[in-house]
C-alpha cells in the first residue's frame, strides 16, 4: 500500500477474535475503517456490539488477530450516561469549560453563542445553571460538549436513544458537517440509513460482517450470504450439541417459511414501534419542563419510569422485528 492510503487508514482489523468463557462473540473478524467512513454497527442487544467496538477503538485487547489504528487518532465519544457536572455551573462554562466565551470547533474558535444557537439554545441562556434545563435540553449539552472536543474519531453508542426530534436533527446536520471518521451503535434504521456509509452485523457463531450503504441497503444484501451463513450456524450448533442427525440439511429439505406468529409480528411491529416512539415522545414532552420536578413529584417520577419502560420495550420490539426481518430476508433470498 502506498504512504497516502496508509495514512487515509483509520483503523485496521486482521482476523479478530474475542470471547468470554466458551462464549465466542467475535471470531476471524477483518475490517479496515479509512478516513470519512461513517460506520453503523447494528445486532440484538448482547450480540457483542460494544465489545467489537472497544476492540476496534483500542479499548480492549483481542484474543486472537491484531489491530493497528492509525497516527494521531483523536477519539470523542458521545456520553450514553451524561457526564457528571455540577448542576450550578452555567451551560456557557459547561461548554467552554469556564475558560473565556470561545469554544474549539474543529481546531477554530467559534463564540460560545454562536455555537450554542447550533444546539437550539438562546442567548440568553448562556447563564442558564444545568440543573434547570429539560431532557432535551441536556440531550443537546452532551452533543454540543462531545462535538466540541478536538478529535478525527468520534464513537457514539445508541446516540438517538433518549434524543429529542429537535436534538436528533442536530446531530444528524452536526454529523454531516463532521469532517472525522464516525464509529456509531444503533437501532434506528431510519438513522442509519441517513447517516452511515456501511452497517456491520452479526450472523450467529461470532462472525460479522459489513455490508454497503444504510441500514435498508444492508437489508437488501443480504439474501444468499445470510442463508450460506445461517447454514454454517447450523450445522456448528448441531456438531456442538452432538446430535444424532446429520448437522448439515439435505438439499432435498423443504423451504423453511415463517409462521403465522412470525408474520403476524413482522406486520403488527412497526405499529407497536410507532405506538412506543409516540409514548416515548409525549414523556419525553412533560420531562421537557424544567419546573415539573418541583411543582410535582410524584407527576415526574411516573413519567421518568414510564419513559424508561418505552424505552425498554422499545429497543426489544426493534431487536424482534430486525431479527424477523432478517429471516423473511433470507427466506426470500434463498
Amino acid at each position: 500500500a502506498s504512504d497516502d492510503s496508509k495514512t487515509k487508514t483509520v483503523i485496521s482489523a486482521e482476523g479478530i477474535g474475542k470471547s468470554f468463557g466458551d462464549r465466542t462473540i467475535i471470531k476471524d473478524f477483518t475490517l479496515r475503517i479509512q478516513r470519512g467512513d461513517r460506520i453503523g454497527i447494528v445486532g440484538p442487544n448482547g450480540a457483542g456490539k460494544t465489545t467489537l467496538v472497544n476492540l476496534l477503538t483500542g479499548g480492549s485487547e483481542p484474543d486472537s488477530g491484531s489491530i493497528r489504528l492509525g497516527v494521531n487518532l483523536e477519539m470523542a465519544t458521545l456520553d450514553q450516561h451524561r457526564e457528571s457536572l455540577d448542576p450550578r455551573t452555567t451551560l456557557a462554562e459547561a461548554l467552554t469549560g469556564g475558560r473565556g466565551d470561545h469554544v474549539m470547533v474543529a481546531g477554530k474558535p467559534k463564540h460560545v453563542v454562536g455555537y450554542m444557537e447550533d444546539f437550539l439554545f438562546s442567548r440568553e441562556q448562556m447563564r442558564t445553571p444545568l440543573e434547570v434545563l429539560s431532557g432535551g435540553e441536556r440531550g443537546r449539552l452532551m452533543l454540543a460538549r462531545a462535538l466540541a472536543k478536538p478529535s478525527n474519531l468520534l464513537v457514539l453508542d445508541e446516540p438517538t436513544n433518549d434524543l429529542d426530534l429537535d436534538t436528533l436533527d442536530v446531530l444528524e446536520d452536526m454529523l454531516g458537517d463532521y469532517e472525522g471518521t464516525v464509529i456509531l451503535i444503533s437501532h434506528d434504521r431510519d438513522f442509519l440509513d441517513r447517516v452511515v456509509t456501511s452497517v456491520i452485523v452479526p450472523e450467529g457463531n461470532g462472525k460479522w460482517q459489513e455490508y454497503a450503504g444504510g441500514y435498508s441497503d444492508m437489508l437488501v444484501q443480504r439474501g444468499a450470504d445470510l442463508k450460506r451463513e445461517h447454514a454454517a450456524a447450523a450445522a456448528a450448533a448441531a456438531d456442538e450439541k452432538k446430535a444424532a442427525k446429520p448437522a448439515a440439511a439435505p438439499s432435498g429439505t423443504p423451504k423453511r417459511k415463517l409462521s403465522f406468529n412470525e408474520k403476524h409480528a413482522l406486520e403488527t411491529l412497526p405499529k407497536t414501534i410507532a405506538k412506543l416512539q409516540g409514548e416515548i415522545a409525549k414523556q419525553q414532552k412533560l420531562l421537557d419542563d424544567p419546573a415539573l420536578y418541583a411543582k410535582d413529584r410524584k407527576t415526574f417520577d411516573a413519567a421518568s419510569l414510564a419513559l424508561a419502560t418505552a424505552q425498554a420495550e422499545l429497543t426489544a420490539a426493534e431487536d424482534r422485528w430486525l431479527e424477523l426481518e432478517m429471516l423473511r430476508e433470507e427466506i426470500e433470498g434463498g
